[in-house]
């Protein structure tokens, strides 16, 4: 491989005056950085990024923790981080907490380890140490899809309460009353957050919410299997199950075919996070939609403002329902054209 001394002979210049040139120095005049232009082509030379590092304190690197890599959700804004962080002339290094949150303070550790520039992180149940100390310490840091409250940084993600108010009139107005959700842990701001709006649209209905009807999930089809199964036990089974995240669907819907039911004949199914493997499902599957590709984008912005020293600011884009046959074919008002809710007066 050529050297940057290489560089200089060809040129004609000295080892100074090609680090200043392939650092836009504004000293070095405009035929001196286009002989050691030419130079670089010619001998194909390519600077040392571990070297630069060191000398620009920068390593054009950023690093992500996802919550699950097998989950298409978070492999979708992983993608879409890497072709942002690219765009920007930065690389991205992955690491896959895989809901744990020791994998995550060992990823964090390695990350920061590698002198990465910034860090994005989903966080796992209610964050980690390694990660919380990260944060006090100033590390550029963005949170996307899930937060921690009270830690002052920037937050990237979408809010699906409007799209769950949009679900639970599409599921009112197709005569549906009794309705469970599979909940994703407690501890995460998504976990939390998606059963608290499930409630209140219910509410808006007059519908309740009974303890039986609300399942503990770990966004894993594993778990939204086995709730499904305790769901059907009932002596009331509910009428449609809507799961805090897709894997649990996928779960829910295994759990209802292993007992001979049909979907959406014997019980409707609906999801939050739409995903492309929910087109081809029998039947397709009802879901709410986040503005994944988006998300990423916004999140690397956000990091990159950090990194410069500047605030980043937090974004929150809408998710949307997209209504396909899983919870029925609508025999009464349209979907989004339901009775209207119940509006209690205020003292």
């Amino acid at each position: 491989m050529a050297s940057i001394k290489d560089v200089a002979a060809e040129a004609g210049v000295s080892v100074a005056t090609v680090s200043r040139a392939l650092n836009g120095h504004p000293s070095v005049s405009p035929a001196a950085r286009a002989r050691v232009l030419a130079a670089v082509e010619t001998l194909g030379y390519r600077p040392n990024a571990v070297a630069r590092s060191l000398r620009t304190d920068q390593t054009r690197t950023l690093g992500l923790v996802i919550s699950d890599v097998m989950n298409p959700y978070f492999t979708e804004l992983a993608r879409s981080v890497e072709e942002e962080a690219r765009a920007l002339g930065y690389s991205v290094i992955i690491g896959n907490a895989d809901e744990r949150p020791d994998l995550q303070d060992h990823h964090v550790t390695t990350l920061l380890d590698r002198r990465i520039d910034g860090l994005l992180v989903s966080p796992t149940d209610g964050g980690s140490p390694r990660m919380l100390d990260a944060a006090r310490a100033g590390t550029p840091m963005v949170f996307v899809d899930r937060w921690i409250p009270g830690v002052d940084v920037p937050v990237v993600r979408s809010d699906g309460r409007n799209a769950v108010r949009d679900l639970v009139a599409h599921l009112h107005g197709l005569g549906h009353r009794r309705l469970a959700i599979i909940a994703g842990p407690a501890a995460t701001t998504t976990g939390r957050e998606r059963v608290d709006a499930f409630r209140e649209a219910l509410a808006a209905y007059g519908l309740p919410l009974p303890d039986a009807c609300i399942g503990q999930g770990d966004f894993q089809a594993g778990s939204g299997r086995r709730v499904t199964e305790g769901f059907l036990d009932l002596p009331e089974p509910p009428e449609v199950v809507f799961a805090a995240d897709n894997l649990m669907a996928l779960g829910a819907l295994d759990a209802v075919r292993a007992r001979g039911l049909r979907v959406p004949e014997d019980i409707g199914l609906a999801a939050f996070d739409d995903i492309p493997w929910f087109v081809h499902t029998d039947p397709p599957v009802t879901a709410i939609a986040q503005p994944t590709r988006e998300l990423g984008r916004a999140a690397v912005r956000a990091l990159v403002e950090r990194i410069a020293g500047r605030a980043g600011e937090s974004v929150t884009l809408p998710a949307r329902l997209v209504v396909r046959r899983s919870c029925g074919e609508p025999d009464g008002p349209a979907p989004h054209q339901s009775p209207s809710p119940v509006r209690r007066s205020t003292p």
